[in-house]
């Protein structure tokens, strides 16, 4: 699930961005490209897995893969920018930014995945997704797209950023819809901080459609406090069909 920063940000997708062209040396070593090597073959090379991460990036920053690149990266993988798998990759990876790999994270990352071409990522893609069925690993993914998300001159993750966020990491919770309007109507949170996201991880797993298991006097942050008792009021107030 990888946006970039300020500077680039007006020509990318919201959560893995990039322009749509590659300059002419790209290109020129996308043509020469070792990614057609056997997917079969289970030997690991980290030369290969160097030259296939410089098929990404540019003559002016040859050790960072930018918005462009991962533009590229995305289409050469088949994957959707915003689909959850990328942000498992970047996970893996240990990325900072969102949008970006430096070479380093690239090369700790498909080392440890064993991928040194495209067809050997892709045949990982499963196994990544399956990550997601174990609670704690889904937890770690889910705390460490914080940082990875957020602007790195700012402390919180925007609201809008928190939005998407839980859209790729949670899009099957029902209350999810409901919080993203509580946060996007509201002026009062315009930002979420760390310890309001971790919560609504909690809550969405404790706390069900209808509210039943909430507990008032439990320690929920005062922003899911507030959401609960917005819900309620939304819910009173709607037409009841008959």
């Amino acid at each position: 699930m990888p946006r970039c920063s300020k500077r680039t940000r007006s020509g990318a997708a919201e959560l893995l961005p990039g322009a749509t062209s590659l300059d002419d040396h790209t290109h020129k070593r996308s043509r020469n490209s070792r990614r057609h090597a056997r997917a079969d073959d289970t030997t690991f090379s980290a030369k290969k897995c160097l030259a296939w991460f410089k098929e990404y990036t540019t003559l002016s920053e040859p050790e960072v893969l930018g918005p462009e690149g991962m533009e590229k990266f995305c289409q050469d993988l088949g994957v959707d920018p915003e689909n959850v798998v990328m942000l498992v990759i970047a996970y893996k990876m240990g990325a900072k930014q969102m949008g970006y790999f430096t070479q380093e994270e690239w090369i700790k990352g498909l080392t440890e995945l064993q991928c040194d071409n495209v067809q050997k990522l892709q045949n990982k893609l499963e196994h990544l997704r399956g990550l997601l069925n174990d609670p704690h690993i889904f937890k770690a993914i889910y705390r460490y797209s914080y940082d990875f998300a957020r602007d790195k001159d700012q402390r919180s993750l925007d609201t809008a950023t928190a939005r998407a966020l839980l859209g790729v990491l949670l899009p099957r919770w029902a209350l999810r819809p409901a919080l993203g309007e509580f946060l996007a109507r509201g002026r009062r949170y315009r930002v979420v901080n760390r310890d309001q996201w971790c919560n609504i991880l909690e809550f969405s797993r404790t706390v069900d459609a209808q509210l039943v298991a909430y507990d008032a006097d439990g320690a929920w942050p005062v922003m899911l406090d507030e959401f609960v008792e917005w819900l309620r009021t939304e819910r009173e107030q709607r037409p009841r069909t008959s």
